[in-house]
């Protein structure tokens, strides 16, 4: 019998998933759990799987089409069955206005339609020319008139004015190189050697958000609505790191620990004796979540995407390695899943392997608090009234004045430091 497959809803607030890309085409063979489709949310791409088994009979959406959920999508059916003829595929109106704008030599087609400009000098000739091209032009102090358009309609473009200007160029040198024949004086008049660099630099690039840098957009906002403070406590990372070395040696490379991975057991830890940190504000109550689920920021070329640990407090240090690098590879090649990216009750931000020193990071609400953690540094310190070299690493909490209070959020931070700072607790 047909199944009707519809738009998946993969969060609670998602409303409206884009359809990038068909896995399974009309007419290919679909086990349950095959990959039907790739679904780009506000936070992920996620492959969407399918939970039958038989022929992909329709797509009912174009690629590239904006979903809302609950829509259907496709129909599988079985081999050989026929099925009532459906309505047409739809959101092909709706892809078009999600397309970006095609793009005209660095402008998009808004910017870029032809304009009517006056050029002094030229009889009032009526010239038409991209305002990209206008403005080269004016600051090189190349006339338009009697330059050949290549754009739509004769339009003068980026690459006339680029091909006007060595001509130029080249005819200025030859009169100087006459000039100084003639006269026995050099007399350069020539634009500045690296005008297409200059050029190609200058550009303004106009660049649509991406459903991640706009979901990043509107909660950062919202975040910052809450009232945050902030706590930095620095921390002897010498213990830690000899202890972290000493355990890589007995591991492949792909299987060691990182720096992060010892934070996350250390802070999840902590989180159990402090409630009001492994929270939440929910507009007329405080949340105090029973799992410490930690979420880990993973940097993308689109933003920042934040996987999570589930009941980092109770798993081994070695399955919270595994689990972050795996959810971690999944996130950059695109493949995130659902269950990656849902559930968490804290959040780190790790800045440390871009030798940061410390830095403060946004809640990622609706959670009470995220630490900010900077790089581990080699940094002179007085011990006993001596100056030595000691490890060190500098952490930063923000959290929400509305869900836990300063001085319970500096007892977290001592806190967190016990485990840091006796890292053989982390391993037991």
């Amino acid at each position: 019998m047909a199944q009707t497959v519809t738009m998946p809803k993969l969060g609670f607030d998602m409303a409206e998933g884009l359809l990038v890309r068909w896995v399974k085409a009309e007419g290919e063979t679909v086990n349950k759990g095959d990959v039907l489709a790739e679904i780009e949310t506000d936070k992920a791409t996620v492959e969407v799987e399918s939970s039958f088994s038989g022929v992909m009979y329709r797509h009912m959406v174009e690629q590239s089409s904006m979903v809302p959920v609950g829509t259907p999508i496709a129909i599988i059916a079985a081999p050989g069955e026929r099925v009532a003829e459906q309505t047409a595929p739809v959101g092909k109106e709706k892809s078009e206005k999600h397309k970006p704008s095609p793009v005209v030599d660095g402008e998009s087609e808004s910017k870029a339609a032809s304009v009517t400009i006056n050029i002094p000098g030229a009889a009032a000739e009526m010239v038409k020319a991209s305002p990209l091209a206008k403005r080269i032009a004016r600051e090189f102090g190349i006339t338009l008139a009697g330059i050949s358009g290549s754009g739509p309609g004769g339009r003068i473009v980026r690459k006339d004015i680029e091909l006007a200007a060595i001509e130029i160029n080249t005819a200025r040198e030859a009169i100087t190189a006459v000039a100084a024949e003639v006269k026995g004086v050099i007399t350069p008049v020539l634009l500045p050697e690296a005008w297409t660099g200059y050029i190609a630099e200058r550009v303004s690039k106009h660049i649509s958000l991406s459903k991640l840098r706009g979901a990043i957009a509107r909660r950062m906002v919202e975040s910052k609505h809450a009232p945050h403070f902030y706590l930095t406590h620095e921390y002897d990372m010498a213990a830690l790191m000899k202890l972290r070395k000493e355990i890589n040696e007995f591991l492949p490379e792909a299987e060691r620990f990182s720096v992060n991975d010892f934070i996350i057991k250390a802070v999840a830890l902590t989180l159990r004796q402090f409630p009001n940190v492994n929270a939440a504000f929910k507009e007329t109550e405080i949340v105090q979540y029973g799992a410490v689920n930690v979420g880990v920021a993973v940097a993308l070329d689109s933003g920042l995407m934040t996987v999570v640990c589930k009941d980092a407090d109770l798993k081994p240090l070695r399955n919270i390695s595994s689990e972050i690098k795996m959810m971690a590879a999944r996130a950059r090649t695109g493949k995130v899943k659902t269950e990656d990216i849902e559930g968490s009750t804290f959040s780190i931000s790790n800045l440390g392997m871009f030798d940061v020193e410390n830095f403060a990071a946004i809640i990622n609400m609706p959670e009470a608090a995220i630490l900010a953690v900077s790089s581990v540094r080699q940094v002179p310190v007085v011990v006993d009234g001596n100056l030595e070299v000691g490890t060190r690493m500098k952490a930063t909490l923000s959290a929400d004045h509305r869900v836990t209070d300063g001085a319970e959020a500096a007892q977290f931070m001592q806190k967190l430091a016990v485990y840091l700072e006796k890292p053989a607790s982390l391993v037991i």
